[in-house]
Order: structure tokens, then C-alpha cells, then sequence
């Protein structure tokens, strides 16, 4: 046991028990009690979240470097396949811990009839999820891709008996697949020119190479594979499908960190092998096209749903566009503000889609316009409710209000700070529009016969025990500890001052290099920041005054004035086009996947 503590094995150990977990519960899962397999399970993200504490407290001395099977590099040779945790990764590590313990807890009463293998794909999830982070090897790093991308697919179509779930399911194991084939042909690519596969090494290597066609589109092939998980535009259609379909506490896990694990891998591959490779500036102008694009069109598109789940999807999206805003910096400030972002709205967008699945359970819909007034009895989870969308829009002390301060210095120009403002407010507005209609009863009745979003989330089959009046406890504690911990990263000066020094070393490209290659460790000075400042705390407050207009808005649209309406009547148009885009076919996504590796492409080669 002390061997597997050790700070050189915890990366391994942190890979490996979900997996040993995994096994022991398809083995013997028939054999045991439900309430046993829910505690096994929930033991091993348990042991997961406190391997990855340890493995925090163990980067306090610099990076964590792992050769497996005991190889060593000499110099001029690697052999094997290293680990690298640094203390961004061990964060990301531990916030997946934190978020399968609190899909599992909830869980436990959630569903009626639910076997091991759910939860062994559950544990196969994390251990994919795990490995991409932690693996310094672009190799590895697509297998275990593909890990978390198999568990994935199988448990978005877990309802195997509805036609939706299997073709969300589908549309999503399609889509990602050939994402993932397209990486995996940069992977060869930049394997051919370079012969390494390691990240360091491969640093080390186009730093002695330079940037060629063969590299640049190598580098445009793996980014791709990355971008097609983070669902940014034109590779997003799959994340809505698969999250209206999944089951509650599995969104948990796709909104929270699985998409965003996408732009961390754009994010290592560059500061690891290809800064100072690539022109900076065909690298910045690539990702701020595609946040803004994301950003924009992931806002657009979550205000017009009224189906809650896939609102809640598009809202992910919206905020993907804002994590490559600010990976655009190509800094460590743009890090930073991501870091901070993305554990403030991974806890709050995975509490409402708990909320989400609650409904679900309850009504037997997810439909804005049909459950409108259905929940006035459940004030307490209105107001929740409510304060995610406050949450998502900017409210400070929320962490992720704090994120999207550092992110708005960080950019630089005003015009992305007020379209900061404007993407924030639309998808918080839009949270908070469904709890005044469905918890509040505020506002006209809807017209529930209008067809202008063919998904409705109407008879939706649930995937949760038979309805009941209270909220069991476990259900309630892992909402409120998902709302606990989007506060906390927003209010505990330490977790602030602890991501800014994880993003000075994550840019620290010599630092990886050295550590990696040659044992030596660098010491890196912490990004200094502005904690809510009051530039900061103005603007998140702006921003949640812009979501309450939007909602109200929203609420209250039938009965404004004619010339209040007139501008959302000319945009009716292109609103149904972008439905009609969205289509469901999964040879249009397949062609926008093509179109847009090659834009990306074009982007980077002007």
C-alpha cells in the first residue's frame, strides 16, 4: 500500500484503481446486493478523490514524473511511456473525482432498476478521462481517448430500449469516432517527421525541426480530434443529442469534464510541443474564430430550446466558446481565468442537471412550455434552480464569476468582454427562465402546440424510480455539494492562489521538458491577478442584471409590445435555419467534421 502512495506511483494508481474497480464489479455485480455495488463504486471515486488530493499536495514540489515499467531516459534516448502530473492535471484529476463520486451518490435512488455494468462503465469513464489528463504520450492519450469515448457512447444510449437514446448514442459514437481517426492520422503524422511520441520528447524534437506542412497538419489533425470532444463549432451537433438522452448523472460528467477535456488537450499539445513552433499568431487567430463562433452560436442556440436537458447542453457549448476565448490569450493569464472557469462551472452545470434529472423523474418531461407551474410545490429546488442560471451568468462569489474576470483582463479588448457579458447572460437568462416557468408559474401560459423546436423534451422516458413527492437525501446532498463546490472555488482565497501557480507552470514548456526528460525541476512565479477586484465584481453583477432582463424577456415575450417583439420576429428565420442545421442526420455532421478540420487548417496556415 505504501508503494502505490508513493508520489511516483499515484499517477498509476489514480488509472488503475477504477479500472481493477471496474472488473471486480462485472465479475461479481451479479452475484451482490444493489446497495453493495452503489457502495463499491462509490468507494472507488472515493479512493479516486483522495489519490488525486495526494497527488496535488505531492506537485507542491514541482511536476510528478512516472516512467512506466521502470525505464529511465539516458541522453539522447527515451524508452517508454511517461506520466507527468503537474498541478493543473492533478486539479482536473481530482475535480473528476469529485464529480463521478456525486453522480454516483445521487445515483443511489435515482434509478429503479440499474445493473453493475453501470457502474463499471462509470469507473471505465473516469479511468479514461484520467488517463488523457495525466499521460504524457500522444499515443496514450488517443488510447485512452478512445476509453473514455467507448464507455461514453454506451452509457448515453444506456436506455437501450428507446429508439432516442440509441441514436443519440449513435450520432455521438459516429461523430467522435471519426474525430478520433482524424487525430489519429496527425498522430502518425507527426510520429513519421519527428519518430517520438512522447510530449516531451516531441517538444524537444520540433524545437530542433521547425514547422513543416507535414507538422502543421499533423498538429491540425490531433487538434481536431480534441475539438470534435469539446463540441466547439462546426464539430458540436453530437454533445446536444447525446446529453438529451443520457441519463441524468452521466451529464453530470459530459457537461462537467468531458467536453472541456477537449480543449485541454488542444491546450497541452501546444504549450508542450508546438509553442514557439507555430506562429503565434496564426495559433491565437485559430482559437479566437472558433470560441466566438462556439460561443455565440452555443447561445443562440440554448435560448431558443425548450427542452431543458438539451438547453442545458447548448449552454455548454456556449461556455466551451469561452474556455478557447481565453486559451486564445496564449497565456498564463488565459489559462488561469479557464482553470477557475472550469471548476466553477462544472459543479453548477452538473447541480442543474441533477435538478434536471429530478424533474425528469417527477413529471415524466423535460419540456419548458408542458411543465410550466408543475413544480410550484418545490420552491427549494426553484430557487436552486434559479441560482444556477445566476451562477452561469457571472454571480460573484461564484467561481465561475471569478473565472470570467480573469478571462475578460486576460482578453485584452473590450469587444470580448462584452461579448463575455452577452454569452453569459443569454445562457444564465435562459436557466433562469425555465425555473420562473416551471417552479414559479411566472408569466403567461406557454403555447405548448407550437412547433418551432421539433425536440420537446415532452413524454420523455424516464430513467429514474417512480415518481415521488420528497427528494431523497442522497439526491439532495449531491446537488448541494456540487452548488457547495461552485462556491468555494469562487471564496477560498487558496484555490485561487493555488490555480495561478498551476497556470505559470502549465505554459512553462523548459520546465515540462526538463522535468520530464532530465529530472530537474524549475520553479515558476505564480500569474499575478486582481481576486474580485472591483472591476470584476461590477461586471458579474452587470452580467446577472443582463440575464434577469433576458429572462424576463423571455418569460414575458407574447405580451410585449409590437415593437419590442419586431427584432426577435425578423430573426425567426435564421433562428429555424440553425434548427434545420441541426438536424440529426449523421452524414451533415460528418461533412461540417470535414469542413471544419479544413478550416481549422486554413486558419492556422494563413
Amino acid at each position: 500500500m505504501t508503494g502505490l502512495l508513493s508520489p511516483q506511483a499515484l499517477p498509476t494508481s489514480q488509472i488503475v484503481v477504477p479500472i481493477v474497480g471496474a472488473c471486480v464489479l462485472l465479475a461479481a455485480g451479479r452475484y451482490l446486493p444493489r446497495w453493495l455495488v452503489d457502495g463499491v463504486a462509490t468507494a472507488v471515486t472515493l479512493a479516486g478523490v483522495a489519490l488525486a488530493a495526494l497527488s496535488v499536495a505531492a506537485t507542491s514540489g514541482g511536476r510528478v514524473v512516472e516512467w512506466s515499467g521502470g525505464w529511465q531516459p539516458r541522453p539522447g534516448l527515451t524508452v517508454g511511456v511517461v506520466l507527468v502530473v503537474d498541478r493543473a492535471n492533478a486539479g482536473i484529476a481530482l475535480l473528476i473525482a469529485v464529480l463521478a463520486t456525486c453522480a454516483l451518490v445521487f445515483g443511489w435512488r435515482y434509478f429503479e432498476d440499474v445493473h453493475a455494468h453501470y457502474h463499471a462503465l462509470v469507473l471505465l469513464f473516469v479511468a479514461g478521462m484520467t488517463g488523457f489528463v495525466l499521460t504524457a504520450d500522444l499515443f496514450d492519450m488517443f488510447v485512452f481517448f478512445e476509453l473514455m469515448g467507448a464507455s461514453a457512447y454506451a452509457l448515453a444510449a444506456f436506455k437501450i430500449e428507446d429508439a432516442e437514446a440509441v441514436q443519440g448514442g449513435l450520432t455521438f459514437a459516429v461523430i467522435n469516432s471519426l474525430g478520433a481517426y482524424l487525430g489519429l492520422v496527425g498522430v502518425g503524422l507527426l510520429y513519421a517527421r519527428t519518430g517520438q511520441l512522447g510530449l516531451p520528447q516531441l517538444g524537444s524534437a520540433l524545437a530542433a525541426h521547425g514547422a513543416d506542412p507535414v507538422v502543421l497538419t499533423g498538429f491540425t489533425l490531433v487538434c481536431t480530434g480534441w475539438l470534435v470532444k469539446a463540441a466547439a463549432v462546426p464539430w458540436h451537433f453530437w454533445l446536444a443529442d447525446a446529453h438529451a438522452v443520457a441519463p441524468a448523472p452521466i451529464c453530470v460528467l459530459f457537461s462537467g469534464v468531458m467536453a472541456p477535456l477537449g480543449v485541454y488537450g488542444v491546450a497541452r499539445l501546444y504549450w508542450t510541443a508546438f509553442h514557439g513552433v507555430l506562429p503565434d499568431a496564426a495559433v491565437h487567430r485559430a482559437l479566437l474564430v472558433l470560441g466566438v463562433a462556439t460561443a455565440v452560436l452555443g447561445a443562440v442556440m440554448c435560448w431558443t430550446q425548450r427542452h431543458i436537458k438539451r438547453l442545458l447542453a447548448y449552454s455548454t457549448i456556449a461556455h466551451t466558446g469561452l474556455f478557447l476565448i481565453g486559451l486564445s490569450a496564449l497565456d498564463a493569464e488565459g489559462i488561469l481565468g479557464d482553470g477557475l472557469y472550469l471548476a466553477g462551472h462544472a459543479a453548477v452545470k452538473g447541480a442543474l442537471f441533477l435538478l434536471a434529472g429530478v424533474l425528469l423523474s417527477r413529471y415524466q418531461s423535460v419540456d419548458e412550455r408542458q411543465l410550466f407551474g408543475a413544480a410550484t410545490a418545490h420552491r427549494v429546488a426553484g430557487v436552486a434552480f434559479a441560482l444556477g442560471g445566476l451562477a452561469l451568468a457571472g454571480l460573484p462569489p461564484f467561481g465561475l464569476g471569478l473565472g470570467k474576470s480573469v478571462l475578460d483582463h486576460a482578453g485584452r479588448s473590450t469587444a470580448l468582454t462584452v461579448l463575455g457579458i452577452a454569452v453569459s447572460a443569454v445562457t444564465g437568462g435562459a436557466v433562469l427562465r425555465v425555473a420562473l416557468r416551471v417552479y414559479f408559474g411566472v408569466g403567461p401560459r406557454p403555447d405548448v402546440t407550437a412547433d418551432d423546436d421539433a425536440v420537446t423534451g415532452q413524454d420523455e422516458e424516464p430513467d429514474a424510480r417512480p415518481p415521488r413527492e420528497r427528494t431523497p437525501v442522497s439526491m439532495s446532498a449531491a446537488i448541494a455539494l456540487l452548488f457547495a463546490v461552485g462556491l468555494a472555488t469562487g471564496v477560498v482565497p487558496g484555490f485561487a492562489t493555488a490555480t495561478a501557480r498551476a497556470a505559470a507552470q502549465f505554459v512553462d514548456q523548459r520546465g515540462y521538458l526538463d522535468a520530464a526528460l532530465r529530472g530537474v525541476q524549475r520553479a515558476v512565479t505564480p500569474v499575478s491577478f486582481d481576486w474580485w477586484g472591483v472591476q470584476g465584481v461590477v461586471l458579474g453583477f452587470v452580467a446577472v442584471g443582463c440575464a434577469c432582463g433576458v429572462a424576463v424577456l423571455g418569460t414575458y415575450r407574447t405580451r410585449l409590445p409590437a415593437p419590442v417583439r419586431r427584432p426577435a420576429d425578423w430573426a425567426a428565420p435564421v433562428i429555424g435555419g440553425l434548427h434545420r442545421w441541426h438536424s440529426g442526420h449523421i452524414g451533415d455532421y460528418a461533412a461540417w467534421l470535414v469542413f471544419g478540420s479544413a478550416a481549422l487548417a486554413g486558419l492556422l496556415a494563413l
